[in-house]
């Protein structure tokens, strides 16, 4: 049994249902955290209660949730209070990987979901949960990064995830002064759904695992 760092704590993770989401969600319900665990496949998320329940967790809360759904997002955060009154941890983890292709030829709708998950998600979210991390007395969220800015065809990505960045950046010189903590962590390259979008003929067994990615995340933020 890992230890309880997270004890009662109350915790949000996005992209919870697969890779270096569901890892950093599995490793938090193991330490007793209050787990709300967001990302739109079900399936994924109910596998993960599945493994906290067979290791005996802390059973997470599962929200089958698009992160573009501005509604949905706002009752999320109306959710949340509702049931603790706070938040603790934000650990955001959601991601989309669109086609790597020359700035000219990006399509319309590739860069429109982009933006939409990337970009302008991290904005609802954090609207969405400010009021949480101020009455934690001491809220901590976290972002992942992957610098990507002046490559060849990753324009999409690199775009859309440094506009998200941008809106996580500003939140934490606007709250630094609050009790909050913000956090920007990048991840080791890892066997996730996401890298083999963009790296499909990779092997795997070179990669770092995601769950000692994110035990390592843990022992560093």
């Amino acid at each position: 049994m890992t230890d309880q760092r997270y004890s009662g704590q109350v915790a949000l993770v996005t992209g919870a249902s697969r890779g270096f989401g569901f890892a950093v969600a599995h490793h938090l319900c193991l330490q007793g955290a209050n787990v709300f665990a967001l990302a739109r496949t079900l399936g994924g998320l109910e596998d993960l209660d599945d493994l906290v329940q067979k290791e005996e967790g802390a059973r997470p809360t599962l929200l089958p949730l698009d992160i573009t759904d501005d509604g949905g997002v706002e009752r999320l955060g109306a959710a949340i209070h509702e049931r603790h009154g706070k938040l603790d941890l934000l650990v955001h983890c959601a991601a989309d990987a669109p086609p790597l292709t020359l700035v000219g030829h990006v399509a319309g709708k590739d860069l429109d979901k982009a933006w939409k998950i990337n970009g302008r998600a991290v904005q609802q979210l954090l609207r969405s949960v400010d009021p949480l991390l101020k009455a934690s007395g001491s809220g901590h969220a976290v972002f992942m990064t992957d610098p990507r800015s002046n490559e060849p065809f990753w324009s999409t990505y690199a775009a859309t995830k440094e506009a998200g960045l941008t809106f996580a950046r500003a939140y934490a010189a606007e709250v630094e002064k609050t009790g909050i903590k913000v956090s920007f962590h990048q991840p080791p390259e890892m066997p996730t759904a996401l890298r083999v979008r963009f790296y499909p003929g990779q092997n795997s067994e070179t990669l770092t695992s995601c769950k000692q990615a994110a035990e390592a995340m843990f022992r560093n933020i």
